[in-house]
C-alpha cells in the first residue's frame, strides 16, 4: 500500500505494435491486455544498460515496482504467423549493437510459431518504487528513458515506441488515484494492484513476475480491473 504524497512516474506506452507477453504454450505466444512486472523491469534494465546476467539488479528492481495502467485506445490483437528456415550459423539483430548467434542445433524443417501483438494501442502507466531513495530511483528511471543506453522496445524487439516513454510525474496516495487524471465520461479500462485502490469489479491473479536467478517466470500477484 502506498500513501499520501507518493510520487508516480508516468509511462506513455504507444506503438504501431506492442506485446505484453502472456502464458505461452508450445509455439503460440499470446499477448496480455496489460504490461507485466517482468516486462517493465526489462524495459528499465535495457534503458539503464544492464546486461541479462545482472540478475540480482533486475530482481531487486522488480520487487520494488508498484504500478497501475489505463487504456486510452484499446487497439486490436494482430497475430503474426512466423515461418523461417534457420541454420546454426544464422545471426539475429539485437539492441546491444552486436549480432546474436544461435546456440541450438540447426533445423531440417522450417521453424514455425505464432506471436500476438496489440496493434495501434495506447496506454499510460503510473509507477512508483518501494522503498524509494535507493538506486535506481524514480528520477534515475526517468532519465534512463529519456537517454537510454540502448534502443528500447515494448515487449518484443520489433515493437519500437512511437512516443517518448517518460511522461513526467504525478503525486497521488494510490495507484488508482494516480490514474484519475485520465478520467473520461466514457470510463476508460484501468488496472491497479489489489491493495492499492478500491476493489473494482474484477480481481485476478496474473503470472507476470520473473525469477531472475533462473530466467523463468514464477509466482503471481493480484490486480484489480476497473475503470477511471
Amino acid at each position: 500500500m502506498t500513501g499520501d504524497g507518493t510520487r508516480w512516474l508516468v509511462l506513455r506506452l504507444q506503438a504501431p505494435m506492442m506485446s505484453f507477453g502472456a502464458i505461452a504454450i508450445d509455439q503460440v505466444g499470446p499477448t496480455a491486455r496489460w504490461p507485466g512486472a517482468s516486462m517493465l523491469t526489462g524495459l528499465f534494465g535495457n534503458a539503464l544498460g544492464w546486461d541479462w546476467d545482472d540478475r540480482a539488479a533486475h530482481q531487486a528492481l522488480q520487487d520494488r515496482l508498484r504500478f497501475g495502467a489505463v487504456i486510452l485506445r484499446e487497439g486490436e490483437v494482430l497475430t503474426d504467423s512466423q515461418n523461417a528456415q534457420l541454420g546454426k550459423g544464422d545471426k539475429g539483430w539485437t539492441t546491444r549493437g552486436a549480432p546474436e548467434g544461435r546456440t541450438g542445433a540447426s533445423y531440417d524443417a522450417p521453424h514455425r510459431r505464432r506471436r500476438d501483438y496489440l496493434a495501434d494501442a495506447s496506454l499510460r502507466v503510473v509507477l512508483t518504487l518501494q522503498p524509494d531513495g535507493t538506486p535506481p530511483t524514480l528520477d534515475d528511471l526517468a532519465r534512463a528513458l529519456d537517454r537510454p543506453a540502448r534502443p528500447l522496445f515494448l515487449g518484443r524487439k520489433p515493437c519500437m515506441p512511437s512516443l517518448p516513454l517518460s511522461g513526467g510525474f504525478v503525486e497521488a496516495p494510490s495507484a488508482r488515484a494516480a490514474l484519475d487524471q485520465w478520467q473520461d465520461s466514457g470510463r476508460r479500462p484501468a488496472m491497479w494492484p489489489a491493495d492499492d485502490g478500491p476493489s473494482g469489479r474484477r480481481s485476478m491473479d496474473v503470472a507476470d513476475t520473473r525469477v531472475w536467478s533462473s530466467g523463468l517466470h514464477g509466482g503471481t500477484r493480484t490486480i484489480v480491473e476497473g475503470t477511471v
